[in-house]
């Protein structure tokens, strides 16, 4: 993956003024997620003048919080000593979110048995606006580093999964996100286009699933489908990943995507 897209991420949800002048909203707690949050956007440790600037605040707000987060083990030092990065702590809360959410809870074991029938990379992402996010990765026998990676994000614009999610909104509410991405191409063949997006949709709302030929990964095939809740609103998707180089598109598709169709409606809460 790109770290072109990892340094556009935003560091946090942008919050609105009400929301802030609300009695209930703790500025303390929201400063000290921005500090945390700030990792998302580089790939080395930080010192404290560095979170500061890219926090933008100030150098003894960020020591104190930077002080307070590294005695709860959330923050640490580089072994090496270069600067601050996160800490072990932070690993607890993503094994909370892993094994309270319904929808991981309720897809892991469909997952497994996809992908012993497939023998190919199956992944679960989870909707977040204008990207997805990976909550379980089973490798195929060709492992990449940034395909093992919980956690880690794609923009929806232009992957298998965000394809069948786009597909089960309003044509109004998948327009939106659309525009608002940075439709940023990864590969030669990345689709940016709002005409050719829109079309994209189109197909997948037909079939049913959607099929994504070298969006992110030069050489990669993927089809997703989109998981629903129980008002029929998308919440995740699942998608399976094959090379190219030893499939054609029709012989993938037309293997794999009812096993995966039918996967994404057990899951599904309709």
């Amino acid at each position: 993956m790109s770290s072109n897209y990892l340094r556009s991420m935003p560091s946090m949800p942008p919050i609105d003024s009400e929301t802030e002048k609300d009695g209930l909203f703790v500025q303390s707690i929201a400063r000290a997620m921005d500090v945390l949050s700030i990792f998302h956007q580089v790939d080395r440790p930080l010192s404290l003048q560095e979170i500061s600037s890219l926090t933008g605040l100030g150098r003894s707000n960020v020591q104190r919080i930077l002080f307070t987060l590294r005695s709860l083990g959330y923050i640490t030092r580089d072994p090496d000593d270069r600067g601050y990065v996160p800490g072990l702590r932070l690993l607890d809360h993503s094994l909370d979110f892993l094994r309270l959410n319904p929808v991981v809870v309720k897809a892991t074991p469909i997952l497994l048995e996809l992908r012993r029938a497939v023998r190919e990379r199956v992944d679960l992402s989870i909707w977040d606006d204008l990207r997805l996010v990976y909550a379980s990765r089973l490798q195929s026998k060709r492992e990449i580093l940034t395909s093992t990676f919980i956690g880690y994000s794609v923009p929806v614009f232009c992957v298998s999964g965000g394809w069948a999610i786009l597909a089960q909104l309003e044509e109004a509410e998948a327009d939106s996100i659309l525009t608002r991405s940075h439709r940023a191409a990864f590969t030669p063949k990345t689709l940016t286009d709002l005409g050719a997006l829109r079309e994209k949709i189109r197909e997948t709302r037909e079939a049913g699933y959607a099929t994504a030929l070298e969006q992110v990964l030069p050489g990669e095939i993927a089809i997703g489908a989109a998981i629903l809740d129980q008002a029929r609103r998308p919440v995740a998707a699942i998608h399976v990943a094959g090379s190219l180089s030893e499939w054609t598109p029709e012989d993938f598709t037309r293997q794999f995507a009812p096993l995966l169709v039918q996967a994404a409606r057990t899951i599904s809460r309709v």
